[in-house]
């Protein structure tokens, strides 16, 4: 089973940029899509064509032109909810959970703690809910966690460490919450995979990042431990372009 996450930062501008032409040839089980930046009614008929003969489902932000994620499925879930049932959380669209018999697939795009570090006690709050939240799924079966996680969890996960310890993505605060998340039965799967290998999921906009693949790591696919067997391959697809962000695989054995 193939599984994709992407945050396309815009699935109008995307669709721009060769969107379909790399959904068609990804051939993927389910893709998970964070900041669609769109209302369901800006939905337009290239965009239902694409997405043809699939099980879609939508979180839109209440602010329109802001956050959103979207999930894309071969096969129709057993149920779906969305957001992880805390208002405070909950009017911004950022998590979608399906459920199958075997697992719980949870498409998520992290709130950022953003320049100055003004939402950062927001952010330590939402990192301890979801986890939570993640938690108690894993109680009942496994969890397949994706998406734009607004965090590089180690050193090796950006380019220029040493001068990102107070940037938002980066501060100990931050990490420690991933750590957390790890700590409490769940496996970052490229890093399972690939404990040394230096790969980036994003690239700053400005000074030539991408070119210069000064980047970072910030998009993942992490498992609850039981599916830990089950993990075939997990890749960086680095080589798609359209977004800020490139794609992350999660390859699992049927």
């Amino acid at each position: 089973m193939k599984l994709i996450s992407w945050n396309v930062n815009g699935l109008r501008a995307v669709l721009t940029k060769g969107f379909k032409e790399f959904y068609n040839n990804i051939d993927t089980d389910i893709l998970c899509i964070q900041e669609t930046k769109m209302q369901k009614e800006q939905i337009t008929e290239e965009i239902n064509e694409i997405f043809k003969d699939r099980y879609v489902y939508w979180n839109s932000a209440v602010k329109k032109g802001y956050s959103g994620t979207l999930v894309v499925s071969k096969k129709k879930p057993l149920n779906v909810t969305y957001g992880i049932g805390k208002d405070e959380h909950d009017n911004e669209g950022r998590v979608i959970t399906l459920e199958f018999e075997e697992y719980y697939l949870v498409n998520c795009y992290t709130p950022n703690s953003k320049r100055e570090l003004e939402r950062l006690e927001y952010r330590m709050v939402w990192e301890d809910e979801i986890r939570e939240y993640l938690k108690n799924l894993k109680k009942k079966k496994g969890v397949i966690y994706c998406g734009d996680l607004n965090v590089a969890h180690e050193e090796i996960d950006l380019k220029n460490p040493s001068t990102n310890h107070h940037s938002a993505g980066f501060t100990d605060e931050e990490r420690n919450k991933m750590t957390s998340l790890l700590n409490s039965g769940f496996i970052d799967t490229f890093r399972y995979k690939y404990p040394d290998k230096i790969m980036y999921s994003w690239w700053s906009y400005m000074f030539h990042a991408r070119e210069k693949n000064v980047g970072w790591r910030i998009d993942y696919f992490i498992v609850s431990e039981t599916l830990k067997d089950k993990i075939e391959d997990a890749k960086i697809l680095n080589e798609i372009m359209g977004s800020d962000h490139c794609p992350v695989e999660l390859d699992l054995k049927d």
